[in-house]
């Protein structure tokens, strides 16, 4: 037999051994906790965990448990919580949930985020109803019960052979204790169906010129404490850890010394799951977990992604214009979806974080000077609208692409109203109640809604698009689904003004008739969207309206 043959039937056979296991395996449990500090990157680790066994063919689904008492994070400030993230089943979420829609390319659903506030909402509404039998409510068993419950939800759908659980916040503090109870009752109940990876920081002392252990010592004791033994420990650093230190770790902190994982800073977030391949972290996990995987891992798709990335053939310069520009994780999304269209065009994309407040008419053609495209983003509020109404006339008149989502598209309907249509007092309810030009107006559902959380216009929604528009060379379809969230909308009894007038409303939900998209056919590069394309650009499926405004931007 030659040896190809034999070379080809061996794969064969392993890939149907492979298979079998992977149907036969029960769903398996891996914790993502933090020490040391915040802001580790325990949202990257997880997602980069999550693609490596990904690409070895299982089914993956992450979650993050939150410590924070808000029911979600729909009602809380940018400047306090980044961006909030939106499913398609209208959940307001953590925008590490953003994270791993874009590395896993599967949608994520409300079970995927939990809150404290969520936890003790439900297990005091079980009070109420008086399914407790009378019992007195304890954090331990009936707190740490509903975590769990909410923990393996997502196992129990049949649908995911691991599901990765990020916990939010740093252990020792006092709102994540009843999350770190659950995980030592889940690591008794689950045993071999369950690991915990815990990430830390290995701080370097530029004066003693070496890397400390004991922040890492530390925080491992603390978890100790509690009675939760980490199986595999990621170990941020900004220098190489040695074998003596990873030996160090290993036998103060009770691990094997391959599951020590060096995690070094990386000048993009897409390039962690290569740096965690090469460490081996979806071989010791599976190796923790009893799983014998002979499978590859495949990331052609994104190892093409990165060279595009790293190896642009082009540059362009757009400016994002926004009120919360001071801290760009208020618009993650909208910044990852850059990157992903960029790489798609073959081109670096620099973009200017300009905020709105700073602009006026009067200083808006110097500030806004050289851009190849402009960006006016979603947002709340009166605060800065004058300087976007601003950036979108500098835009429309100068035949400069503009790009307009939720907020941005409303901008853009108020500025034409104004400066084509002639309506001086044109405005948003939400900004001028008593505005005599009422372009944009609250939606009718939204009247007599007077809790702010989770009532707005929130989730995935059907639009159907004019043939011909520029939106449907975009899509290259008629129908599509996108992910709002938004109150306000554009006020129908001025459509024919509008449409004699130029601005084309190329995009409608097919059902209530609310505009969807709007554009000008004689521009350029004109259009502005109600809803948040940004939640659904992904490595593997750039979202075409960032592809194409790009592009534009190079045009």
């Amino acid at each position: 037999m030659k040896k190809a043959q034999i070379y080809s039937e061996k794969k064969a056979y392993l890939y149907v051994q492979f298979t079998k296991n992977c149907m036969s395996i029960n769903t398996k449990y891996i914790f993502v906790t933090g020490g040391v500090t915040s802001s580790l990157g325990k949202g990257i680790i997880a997602a980069s965990l999550a693609k490596l066994l990904q690409a070895r063919g299982y089914t993956v689904t992450i979650q993050k448990l939150d410590p924070y008492i808000n029911i979600d994070p729909g009602t809380l400030n940018p400047y306090e919580h980044g961006e909030c993230y939106v499913t398609d089943d209208g959940a307001e979420t953590d925008l590490d949930l953003g994270h791993y829609e874009r590395f896993l390319n599967v949608a994520t659903s409300q079970a995927n985020n939990v809150t404290t506030g969520r936890i003790y909402q439900a297990v005091i509404d079980k009070e109420r109803k008086g399914e407790f039998l009378g019992k007195t409510v304890q954090v331990i068993p009936h707190i740490t019960d509903e975590i769990k419950n909410r923990i393996k939800i997502l196992g129990k759908t049949g649908q995911y052979q691991f599901v990765i659980t990020e916990i939010g916040g740093t252990v020792g503090d006092i709102e994540s204790l009843p999350y770190i109870e659950a995980v030592r009752q889940l690591k008794w109940e689950l045993g071999d169906d369950c690991t915990v990876i815990h990430l830390t920081l290995l701080p370097y002392l530029a004066t003693s010129g070496e890397l400390k252990t004991k922040p890492t010592q530390h925080s491992v004791k603390l978890l100790l404490e509690y009675g939760v033994q980490p199986d595999v420990l990621v170990c941020r650093s900004e220098h190489a850890i040695s074998n003596d230190i990873r030996r160090k770790i290993a036998l103060f902190c009770n691990v094997s010394p391959d599951a020590v994982i060096e995690a070094l800073d990386a000048s993009t977030i897409y390039e962690v799951p290569l740096l965690m391949e090469k460490e081996k972290l979806d071989e010791i996990v599976l190796k923790k977990l009893n799983i014998n995987s002979p499978s590859e891992v495949k990331l052609d798709k994104w190892k093409l992604f990165l060279n595009k990335f790293h190896n642009p053939t082009k540059t362009v310069t757009i400016g994002l214009v926004g009120k919360y520009v001071e801290l760009k994780d208020s618009y993650k999304s909208i910044a990852e979806a850059i990157i992903h269209a960029g790489a798609i065009n073959d081109c670096k994309v620099n973009v200017e974080w300009i905020h709105s407040e700073s602009l006026t008419d009067e200083n808006v053609a110097e500030k806004l000077k050289g851009l190849k495209g402009i960006l006016v983003a979603p947002g709340f509020g009166n605060r800065g609208i004058e300087g976007k109404i601003s950036a979108i006339k500098y835009a429309r008149e100068n035949n400069v692409p503009f790009f307009g989502i939720c907020l941005g598209m409303q901008c853009a309907v108020i500025e034409f109203a104004r400066h084509v249509l002639g309506l001086k007092d044109a405005h948003s309810r939400e900004m001028n109640p008593a505005t005599s030009a009422p372009v944009i107006d609250l939606l009718e559902a939204q009247k007599n809604i007077s809790h702010m959380g989770g009532t707005m216009r929130l989730g995935s929604y059907p639009c159907r698009i004019v043939e011909g528009t520029l939106a449907h060379k975009i899509y290259g379809k008629t129908d599509i689904n996108e992910r709002h969230r938004h109150r306000y909308e554009f006020n129908n009894e001025y459509t024919k003004l509008y449409k004699d007038a130029g601005m084309v409303l190329s995009g409608l939900n097919p059902n209530a008739e609310l505009a969807e998209i709007v554009e000008i056919p004689t521009h350029p590069f004109f259009i502005g969207v109600q809803f948040h394309p940004e939640y659904k650009s992904t490595v593997e499926n750039p979202h075409p309206l960032f592809v194409s405004f790009i592009k534009a931007a190079l045009g």
